[in-house]
């Protein structure tokens, strides 16, 4: 049988990393920071710091920690709050919901405050079957916590679902609970050391929908 052949077998539910998978929020990063060179340095001072405090501790705070740890004003992150409504999605986002939201259910598990979340998650407006933030969920990923939170949410089982990262950092998470990975890595990011290879990895979101169609044959 040949691949267009085989008939579509989506999930049930499709998992999504919102502010780096769904949104580019390197830019607003690097404007707030000044540059690029700056903003990557702050934003990985902060993914240091989200991913290795586990508990919740307020987002806005970690972000002017981070800020700090690399020689930023505290500025930096009022002005990356100021430009938060200003989060663009990468190229062909809106589109790829889309095309998902008559087959699966839709989530966000994203790494902030319920606040920047709902306004984030808005930018998008698919109609969202579930949206849990750290905050909400008590913990940053990679816990496990978020992910079921969002499965329990949504009423479906891990190997029912999917979730699309934008860091690998997420697999820690996703590996732990079975989700299966598809890793929007747009910016070209090394896998860190220790996560599980998702999947899929791409610079696109061209090959999700193509995936996703074909996941219960697969």
């Amino acid at each position: 049988m040949t691949s267009a052949a085989v008939p579509a077998a989506y999930p049930k539910a499709v998992l999504f990393d919102l502010l780096t998978a769904l949104l580019d929020s390197w830019s607003s990063w690097n404007r707030a920071a000044g540059s690029e060179q700056a903003g990557r340095a702050w934003r990985a001072a902060y993914l240091r710091l989200t991913y290795g405090c586990g508990r919740y501790i307020a987002y806005e705070q970690l972000v002017r920690n981070a800020a700090e740890k690399v020689g930023l004003p505290e500025s930096a992150a009022f002005a990356l709050e100021a430009d938060w409504l200003e989060l663009a999605p990468w190229p062909r986002a809106l589109e790829t919901l889309q095309a998902l939201k008559p087959h699966c259910k839709l989530a966000v598990v994203t790494n902030c405050s319920a606040r920047l979340g709902k306004q984030a998650a808005d930018l998008l407006p698919i109609g969202w079957d579930a949206i849990v933030t750290a905050e909400e969920a008590g913990v940053y990923k990679p816990n496990p916590l978020p992910y079921r939170l969002a499965l329990e949410k949504l009423g479906v089982q891990a190997h029912e679902a999917a979730f699309v990262a934008g860091s690998s950092y997420d697999m820690f998470g996703t590996a732990a609970i079975g989700l299966r990975t598809y890793w929007h890595n747009h910016v070209g990011l090394p896998l860190v050391t220790g996560a599980q290879s998702p999947e899929i990895e791409s610079p696109t979101l061209d090959s999700l929908v193509p995936w996703l169609s074909r996941f219960g044959a697969l």
